[in-house]
């Protein structure tokens, strides 16, 4: 199925190749962003992979009025920019107000748009208007049916840089489900399709609180994600997943990145070989 490409750089959303969406859920501390990146980076060349960087500076869907919500967006995009330069990567985080649309356009390449908020008409347009890339994650309570209403809405705002991400929907009561076959429905509307392995294993506010999650099925989801045609990949990665200060019980660890990066790829090669229809 043909779709609009976009592009990064040298990154292409759309192409032969499987990009990916890696780092913390947020930004704990300049001094670990920094670690992670850098880590990240060596695991990403060694597997001659293209990324982009992701961290919040913000959570601001925390389940917990005294959960972590990161160190703000002027401290959060000056430690973005940095690593930006240093390591000389493409960097996505999220928006969660249209006012400070302009101030992340200044340092992502994609913006964004939370899952929560996906119908929010005023940051859909404010993002849109910035010309940058928007990565629009489908709502938990969203059929996939229904992105198109979304997409017109960045269209119309004069922007078709549109990326679609599945990211599990809402079964009964904290729980999701990944229906695989959204990839395939949110692919007619012409855009590349990223799946989400580690959100899409949450277990929404399980805990009183914070949001628990099942780590065990991200390898089996992305895999699926891949039969299914997906066109990128998203993974949040932490050095020590059992204190991460946030979504502690869904990020992938560190030390397996490079051996899940390997199977993703092998896989991958499989499906285009033998197994695409």
């Amino acid at each position: 199925m043909n779709v609009h490409k976009v592009n990064i750089r040298d990154i292409i959303f759309g192409g032969d190749h499987l990009p990916m969406i890696l780092g913390p859920c947020v930004i704990e501390s300049r001094d670990h962003c920094f670690s992670m990146a850098e880590q990240i980076v060596k695991i990403a060349d060694k597997n001659s992979i293209n990324f982009i960087f992701k961290s919040s500076f913000d959570k601001a869907n925390r389940t917990s009025i005294t959960s972590f919500r990161g160190n703000g967006i002027d401290e959060g995009l000056k430690i973005l920019d940095e690593i930006k330069s240093n390591f000389e990567i493409p960097i996505t985080t999220d928006i969660h107000l249209p006012e400070q649309a302009s101030q992340i356009a200044e340092v992502a390449d994609i913006i964004q748009i939370p899952a929560f908020l996906c119908r929010q008409t005023d940051i859909l347009k404010a993002a849109a208007k910035t010309g940058k890339i928007i990565n629009v994650k489908k709502g938990q309570f969203l059929s996939p049916h229904k992105v198109g209403n979304i997409i017109k809405k960045i269209e119309e705002s004069g922007n078709r840089n549109i990326l679609l991400t599945e990211r599990g929907t809402t079964f009964g009561y904290d729980s999701l489900m990944t229906d695989m076959r959204s990839i395939s429905i949110m692919k007619k509307f012409g855009y590349p399709i990223i799946f989400d392995a580690t959100h899409s294993a949450q277990i929404p506010g399980n805990h009183e609180k914070t949001t628990d999650g099942n780590r065990e099925f991200i390898p089996s989801q992305i895999f699926a994600s891949i039969a299914s045609g997906v066109d990128g990949i998203f993974m949040e990665v932490h050095n020590d997943v059992d204190n991460a200060l946030s979504d502690a019980s869904t990020q992938w660890p560190l030390n397996k990145l490079d051996t899940i990066i390997g199977s993703i790829k092998a896989f991958r090669k499989t499906y285009l070989e033998h197994g695409k229809f």
